[in-house]
């Protein structure tokens, strides 16, 4: 039983990592005031950038930068579209997911003839477990020892960066001048402005951290949870990573416990795919796999209470003269 705890909370560390790195993407341009539903868009071009990339290169440093360019560039055009020239932030991030899944499909098929696909991709072109100083010593260790090297120990080196990207932006969003003036343009735009700050420029560089954290978390899907690019690989993670986004009502910390909730409850249904049930048997795959979904529609719907975005989140800014 314990084993089984342990191995369920392992699974949902891995699959938390990108659902972190993208709602901390999503927090940085909705504290500014833009609307990003885009991230799905954002993570599916990653992963794709990442892993053709390494495929090629041999390089799977190279391919985060390119997935972290890729993610950025994005993000610049829906900051032209949305704060340039004042386009419906909605339908500018619909678009880019829409490009995203068309792009990726047909890249795929053009450069790698794989239905999409890219290679699988070798140990050496992906994100590998990292073992920690003395985990192998207190493996057989009981209790600590499962907790130790199964849990904290044997992750790549992404999830790691995930979890330490949350202290770091509730450092930047609260405690920096930066921060102050980015939720300042997401509350009160036009006090900003008064105040001599370019509105534009902070929600671009709020876009340009967006992209960022993106392009990590779809480098993570495909060269470090999986060995390669599939179509559609993102499959909703963007969407769930708004949810968290919602459900931890745009504070780093709560999103975290939001989106590791969120991951426990696929790596729940993960294992409980094949099992059987007293009553009716033996659960539908299916099932399973729209579980998480489910689980977070009703989790939002009901338990969060009201939750209450920044004050201008979607809506352009005009400057007054």
């Amino acid at each position: 039983m314990y084993e089984n705890i342990i191995l369920i909370l392992d699974a949902t560390l891995r699959v938390s990592a990108p659902l972190i790195l993208a709602a901390l993407a999503g927090l940085f341009s909705e504290r500014s005031g833009i609307v990003n539903i885009a991230l799905e868009g954002k993570l599916l071009s990653a992963a794709f950038a990442a892993a053709a990339t390494a495929s090629v290169t041999g390089n799977v440093w190279l391919g985060l930068l390119v997935a972290i360019a890729v993610s950025v560039s994005l993000s610049l055009i829906h900051g032209f579209a949305s704060i340039t020239h004042r386009g419906d932030q909605i339908v500018s991030g619909v678009a880019i997911n829409m490009l995203a899944v068309g792009l990726t499909v047909t890249l795929g098929r053009f450069w790698f003839g794989l239905g999409g696909q890219t290679p699988a991709l070798s140990d050496s072109e992906r994100f590998t477990p990292v073992t920690l100083p003395g985990a192998d010593a207190v493996a057989d260790v009981p209790v600590i020892g499962l907790l130790y090297s199964e849990l904290i120990s044997g992750h790549n080196i992404l999830v790691y960066l995930a979890l330490a990207m949350v202290p770091l932006v509730w450092w930047i969003v609260f405690r920096t001048r930066f921060g102050l003036r980015l939720r300042a343009a997401g509350e009160n735009p036009h006090a900003v402005d008064t105040a001599g700050i370019s509105v534009a420029w902070i929600r671009y560089r709020a876009l340009i951290c967006a992209g960022i954290l993106c392009g990590i978390a779809g480098a993570y899907l495909s060269t470090a949870h999986s060995a390669g690019f599939v179509p559609n690989m993102s499959a909703g993670k963007g969407f769930i990573a708004l949810a968290a986004l919602i459900f931890g009502k745009w504070k780093p910390v709560p999103v975290l416990f939001g989106c590791l909730l969120f991951g426990f409850l696929d790596a729940v249904a993960i294992r409980l795919q094949g099992a059987e049930l007293p009553i009716v048997g033996e659960i539908p795959v299916q099932a399973i796999e729209v579980l998480p979904y489910i689980l977070t529609v009703l989790l939002l719907a009901g338990f969060i209470g009201r939750a209450v975005g920044p004050k201008s989140i979607g809506v352009p800014y005009v400057k007054t003269r």
